[in-house]
């Protein structure tokens, strides 16, 4: 960033504020280029920042944040607003260890109103946030920033219809970013957004409401059809008008000229209910790479700004992503059964792959995963097989619908779940930690998770052959082990783990992308002549109780290992074993989780280390609990 720039000068919003209007344009210049500068260097979001620029610019100019809050949906889109409150100096921190999160996160700034990281929640939080206002008689404003691609999940129209009815003052923002500018966003558009934003229409309307209160009924369903009328052709409103909201738009995210009058004119009208502000934005805008890239750059790693080509792995091993997609798509050359579904991530989950070889089976619901759920499973009752690829951390978002539209109906939906564990920069919201747990407890579910990619080649084809319930496998982000795959004829037994090194007085249970780093652990405890068995469990249900018994016959302590929450795949072991009457006899049984705590972004080896789940932290546990003083008595086969 040069010395002497506008940026330069700009620490605050309060810095903001005291720019002439003539000078927002080079501020905006400026500001872009920095983010563009950022993300190259640190990887993450860029598209939807670059889109927002000026959005982000007039919001802050206007409002007087943070007194007035400011909600941005998902949070992708607001690198720009952290470079301008009180964030600039860390912002090359971005998304790394100890550094800046990639979303709004409270803990980090009170410019941040809402923690966003997952989409469509910014309508809801912030009409909390004015009827709390409201409730407490403060007259500051309450501001909601929603991309048109959030607006796919019903959570956002639960809250528009709620505002609507309770007639919330609050402000909603739509960065609609996948329209070009047609036409109507031109001069006569302009015109008239700020002409319907304005006191004197506003005055003109509720004038007219007083007058004909005191009319009869006919006359004033024909002066309010009018003004709906006069309103639709020019702004297109219909549906915002029908949910209760006063509809201002659609006008062009990025010509400030016409943005802050807006702005100013909806801040200082005297209408007491919602509005919604239309704004069409350019996703990648001033930066050519993003502009022309079919994703806009959404997510990049880092990249050279000149020619805009992102870094790419050198290695030659695929991703785990990748080994699904292109199995499942193997399959469906055999099986026209075979169904995709994705919720609004089709190339974070391989599902554009299997879309283009198959595009009539392959669906895209948008950020919707309680329909994409309830969806595949009304499939699974006309006896097709829908693959349901959802990350972990986005199915708990249907959680309900797997319950009751799937598990209690016993419908073969098949749950392909991505970025399984820790996963690196997107920190704790994208975190796969709970599914083990929550699917795990469900009647009528087969729960798998992959150790490599080879194994995850095996689940999926598990998963085709099983048609009389629900199954689910997991695998993590980025690339496998680079072991040989194999056919998609080869499909294990269901609840049959598999030995993968034998020992005699330790052995280790490990569920999931854990088995590597337990093998490390046991190397190193041979060593020490600490002879270990190390286990792949394959299945956190069923259990292979015969198997997991035999282990408790024939060593000293059992350890289970999982990347999820409690209640997962050890809970399941210990409950097994208590029931079996194992744990009376004093075995060393132990269970290794993710700590109950969220933990922040960083490289996902520092997370695993921090979460206490790396080789080193294995083998210490197998040591202390080798060294307690629980007397282990002889255990006779029962």
């Amino acid at each position: 960033m040069p010395k002497n720039s506008l940026l330069d000068k700009i620490n605050y919003p309060s810095d903001l504020r005291k720019l002439k209007k003539e000078d927002l344009k080079q501020l905006a210049k400026e500001l872009r280029s920095e983010l563009i500068d950022v993300v190259s260097t640190t990887g993450g979001h860029l598209g939807a920042g670059l889109g927002v620029v000026e959005l982000t610019i007039a919001l802050h100019y206007v409002f007087d944040t943070p007194k007035d809050k400011l909600v941005w949906d998902v949070g992708h889109q607001a690198y720009p607003h952290k470079i301008i409150t009180g964030r600039k100096d860390r912002i090359r921190t971005l998304r790394k260890g100890g550094g800046l999160s990639g979303f709004t996160k409270r803990s980090e700034s009170e410019y941040d109103a809402f923690g966003a990281a997952h989409s469509s929640t910014s309508i809801s939080s912030t009409l909390g946030i004015a009827v709390a206002k409201n409730l407490s008689n403060n007259s500051n404003h309450s501001i909601a920033v929603i991309g048109d691609g959030a607006m796919s999940a019903g959570m956002a129209y639960e809250a528009m219809n709620n505002a609507g009815a309770m007639k919330s003052k609050l402000i909603v923002i739509l960065n609609d970013n996948d329209m070009s500018i047609a036409p109507p966003v031109g001069a006569m558009s302009s015109y008239l957004a700020r002409l319907l934003s304005g006191k004197t229409y506003f005055g003109f309307r509720e004038t007219v409401k007083s007058i004909t209160s005191v009319f009869s009924k006919k006359f004033k369903d024909k002066a309010g059809k009018a003004e709906e009328f006069i309103r639709d052709i020019v702004s297109g409103g219909t549906l915002f008008n029908e949910l209760g909201f006063y509809y201002v738009g659609p006008i062009d995210g990025h010509n400030l000229d016409n943005l802050i009058p807006v702005l100013n004119n909806v801040k200082n009208s005297k209408y007491d209910g919602p509005i919604l502000i239309h704004t069409i934005t350019k996703k990648g805008k001033g930066y050519k790479p993003a502009e022309d890239s079919r994703d806009k750059y959404h997510g990049v790693s880092k990249f050279n700004v000149a020619t805009g080509e992102q870094s790419k792995s050198k290695t030659n091993i695929p991703n785990y992503t990748k080994v699904f997609a292109n199995t499942l798509v193997k399959h469906a050359e055999n099986d026209t059964k075979i169904i995709g579904i994705t919720g609004a991530m089709p190339s974070g989950t391989g599902m554009d792959i299997f879309g283009k070889k198959f595009p009539d089976r392959m669906f895209d619901v948008g950020i919707a995963e309680q329909h994409a759920v309830t969806f595949a499973a009304g499939l699974a009752t006309e006896g097709y097989k829908p693959f349901a690829a959802i990350y972990s951390t986005f199915l708990q978002r249907a959680y309900d619908q797997v319950v009751h539209d799937v598990a209690i109906q016993n419908l073969p939906v098949r749950f392909a779940i991505d970025r399984a564990g820790l996963v690196g920069a997107d920190g704790a919201t994208h975190a796969g930690s709970f599914d083990i747990t929550y699917l795990s407890m469900l009647p009528n579910f087969v729960v798998m998770a992959a150790s490599d990619e080879a194994e995850l080649v095996k689940m999926i084809n598990t998963a085709v052959s099983i048609n009389d319930r629900p199954s689910a496998f997991r695998y993590p982000r980025g690339n496998g082990l680079g072991v040989e795959l194999p056919g998609i004829n080869e499909i294990l037994k269901i609840g049959e783990g598999k030995i993968v090194k034998e020992g005699k007085k330790v052995a280790v249970l490990s569920f999931g992308g854990r088995l590597k780093e337990s093998l490390k652990a046991a190397k190193s405890l041979d060593a020490k002549g600490i002879s270990t068995t190390v286990v792949d469990a394959r299945f956190a249900k069923p259990l292979d109780q015969k198997l997991i018994m035999d282990l408790c016959f024939n060593h000293e302590v059992l350890i289970t290992i999982e990347e999820g929450a409690i209640g997962g795949f050890g809970s399941h072991v210990f409950q097994m074993l208590s029931e079996k009457g194992i744990l009376d006899k004093g075995l060393k049984i132990r269970s290794m989780i993710l700590p109950d705590q969220f933990i922040d972004q960083d490289t996902p080896e520092n997370m695993y280390k921090i979460a206490g789940l790396d080789a080193l932290a294995i083998e210490q546990k197998i040591l202390n609990t080798l060294k307690s003083n629980i007397v282990i008595p002889k255990i006779k086969k029962i």
